[in-house]
């Protein structure tokens, strides 16, 4: 808007309609958006807003102009010249969340292109940044130009969100995490999906994490947010569907950047846990299918077991500047964490054993926080699995020994020890789309 112009809207008047528990109109959402990423509402303004957001929520079409006028802030990416469909995947997070590692290269080596921009862990869950950059040589920072290159090529790309992604949304959450406003559904639809749909593929997957280990605790909360964001792609007219899946128990047997390296590389070989194949498996398939690809389970697996995926992986590797057969960093200290009793492994919580393997150095506090490429820790046996007092349930790995008291009083409530072994709890809880 030219200098001294006057604005359409007045922020007091929009706020109060919210407050009052009216629906704002798609212009009134555009403009307070765009007005705010431009500085013409101010915080304090902006603040009651989301609070009123918070408290009355939004309707649907509230929320798609809401996304909307947040992706309208920025750029959208695109792919030109490509000859096979495109297909992203998002992950609301979790502990030992590697299922991106083996999951854009599974994808690549059945017909789709993957790209996915993705971020570095905060708090308890990892980042894939993260994780990817324990590889030596491997870089995030890539041109809108190598990107593609890498989608024609290889197939698979897993770069950093560059900051002309909507921008509006990296203003407004952190609003929302200053004034205790991020336990919204919408708020937390919008601000995914508006980056994701501004990535500019036509078909999307979510995985969606419930349990300790994720954002959303509650199975209910979880599909409610299922359901938004699938919502909110398909009126953006992204083919989007979700699964919803168990994150009470972290994935697989190893939590840090270089330890889900090899574990995603084990998949990729045909072997690794049965839990991370599974989920492996079942994205890949949603994958394919929602970018109008025709495969059987059966065929996705079986390119995990024939060399195909691991092919895409070393080639996506070097592409990004990495070495595929460098030696990852190893930590310079282990630490046992054994069995106090004999029985069956009954719990291992996901948030215990995250914020565990944080405070190893394995993730941060504060996003300027450095992390150890090997630090966390290996899982030696998971619930269900029967142990005799002294055996190893856990490997703490760190390049500071002082760290292990502080991860080991996060640990020691989490593990669990009983008699019998717990019911078995399924990894995919239900489907959205």
């Amino acid at each position: 808007m030219a200098a001294g112009a006057v604005e359409p809207f007045d922020a007091v008047d929009v706020i109060a309609e919210k407050r009052d528990g009216k629906e704002l109109s798609g212009e009134e959402i555009a403009w307070v958006i765009d007005a705010y990423t431009r500085g013409a509402v101010a915080d304090e303004q902006f603040s009651a807003l989301l609070m009123a957001v918070f408290l009355n929520g939004l309707s649907r079409g509230e929320l798609s102009a809401w996304t909307d006028a947040m992706i309208r802030s920025g750029e959208r990416a695109s792919y030109p010249g490509l000859d096979r469909p495109l297909v992203d995947k998002h992950s609301t997070g979790g502990v030992g969340d590697k299922i991106t590692l083996p999951l854009g290269p599974l994808v690549a080596s059945l017909g789709a292109a993957v790209p996915q921009l993705s971020g570095r862990g905060l708090g308890h869950t990892g980042g894939t940044l993260d994780k990817l950059e324990a590889i030596p040589g491997w870089r995030a920072d890539l041109s809108p130009e190598a990107i593609r290159d890498i989608l024609a090529g290889p197939g698979a790309v897993v770069a950093a969100a560059g900051s002309g992604l909507a921008p509006a949304d990296k203003k407004i959450y952190a609003l929302r995490d200053a004034t205790g406003t991020v336990e919204s559904i919408p708020l937390i639809a919008s601000s995914i999906m508006s980056k994701k749909i501004a990535e500019g593929t036509p078909a999307l997957v979510l995985d969606v994490k419930v349990g300790s280990g994720a954002f959303m605790k509650d199975a209910g909360a979880a599909r409610e947010l299922a359901e938004t964001m699938v919502a909110l792609g398909r009126d953006a007219g992204v083919e989007t569907r979700a699964l919803i899946t168990d994150m009470s128990v972290p994935l697989g047997r190893t939590i840090g950047n270089a330890l889900e390296v090899r574990e995603a590389v084990d998949v990729l070989n045909g072997g690794g846990p049965a839990d991370v194949r599974e989920l492996t498996v079942a994205l890949a398939a949603e994958m394919l299918d929602a970018a109008g690809v025709k495969v059987t389970d059966d065929e996705v697996a079986a390119a995990l077991d024939d060399g195909r995926a691991l092919k895409v992986w070393r080639e996506v590797v070097a592409a990004q500047g990495g070495d595929p057969d460098a030696e990852l960093p190893v930590a310079s200290h282990t630490e046992v964490f054994a069995a106090p009793r004999s029985g069956v492994v009954a719990g291992l919580d996901a948030l215990a054993l995250g914020v565990a393997s944080r405070r190893l150095g394995a993730g941060r506090a504060r996003r300027e926080d450095p992390v150890q490429a090997g630090a966390g820790i290996e899982i030696h046996a998971r619930p269900g699995e029967r142990v005799e007092a002294g055996d190893p349930i856990l490997t703490l790995h760190t390049d500071t020994p002082e760290r292990v008291p502080r991860a080991l009083e996060a640990i020691e409530p989490g593990v669990t020890i009983a008699d019998e072994a717990p019911e078995p709890r399924p990894l995919i809880l239900g489907r959205v789309g």
